[in-house]
């Protein structure tokens, strides 16, 4: 591309970073660390999530996360929505987008959300709906759209109906998930080349787990090759997948910010505040932080 739009990050390292960790958090704690990634240059923060608390302990504080954060101008506060009811409680408290969430695994979608892909699709269908009415962009995440823990490898074919499903909904974006971090850049031009041919470029996201240490790769080639622009990511490598043996972990923030600014890519983030912002979960996430630039920056940690 001779003219390249601006790096867009979604953090979503207070969502899907603590969702994953074994430790709950004061609800305080996670104010405290959304505040301070709001002044890191990000577009977006996705701060928690609309689940039962039954599922996800670790978030059931979402509704007074929200009412307590710090909301910068400009600075879009996000969170997953899995049903109407979960959409009820997040516009109540003023959530400025929603993400629902499938997968390309029939076996991943079972275990993770208790229904087939195309049940999980009828039940967002009144979510999307009624977020339109409220003007709320609407993201929709396909999960295991590379590799499953229980299917091995899932071809681009299978990712295809999902990914047209959820634009057919009405879904403003598509982010594409390596939920156990396995695919490499040739995994990624495949699916990118699959799912391109139907879905706009600008309506792409990439959601990259580190687990084999190819996630900064694979954002390089999308971002050089295929002009994506917008990456999500987690502060200090926070969370995984709960179901990836030895998952390390989402890809840091700070580290992808580093690769691309290195690049030649705009991006407006600082990384090294984003590192002093995981400073504030130090004493509480009980493991080394995963971001290579954090090891460099703060070599004692």
């Amino acid at each position: 591309m001779s003219v390249r739009s601006p790096i867009r990050i979604v953090e979503v390292g207070p969502r899907d970073g603590l969702q994953n960790e074994r430790t709950i958090l004061p609800t305080e704690v996670k104010v405290a660390f959304v505040n301070a990634l709001s002044k890191t240059g990000l577009s977006e923060i996705e701060v928690s999530s609309f689940v039962s608390p039954t599922w996800v302990p670790q978030l059931a504080d979402a509704e007074d996360v929200f009412k307590r954060i710090e909301r910068a101008p400009g600075l879009i506060y996000s969170a997953l929505v899995p049903n109407e009811p979960g959409l009820e409680r997040a516009l109540a408290v003023g959530v400025a987008k929603i993400a629902v969430f499938t997968a390309a695994s029939e076996t991943f979608n079972k275990k993770n959300t208790n229904a087939t892909i195309a049940e999980s699709l009828e039940r967002f269908r009144p979510v999307v709906a009624r977020a339109k009415t409220q003007s709320l962009p609407v993201r929709g995440y396909v999960s295991t759209a590379f590799y499953c823990p229980y299917e091995g490898k899932i071809q681009p074919e299978r990712v295809k109906p999902v990914a047209q499903a959820l634009l057919d909904l009405g879904v403003d974006e598509l982010s594409l998930a390596d939920t156990i971090g396995k695919a490499t850049p040739r995994d990624l031009r495949a699916l990118l080349e699959t799912v391109l041919l139907f879905a706009p470029q600008d309506k792409l996201a990439l959601h990259l787990h580190d687990t084999y240490g190819l996630a900064i790769a694979n954002a390089l080639v999308a971002w050089e090759e295929y002009g994506i622009c917008a990456f999500d990511a987690s502060a200090g490598g926070l969370g995984g997948c709960p179901y990836a043996s030895g998952a390390s972990g989402n890809l840091a923030t700070e580290d992808l910010v580093y690769a691309l600014q290195a690049s030649g890519a705009q991006v407006a983030v600082k990384p090294e505040n984003v590192v002093a912002a995981t400073k504030i979960l130090a004493s509480y996430v009980k493991r080394s932080s995963e971001s290579r630039l954090g090891r460099v920056l703060q070599p004692s940690a």
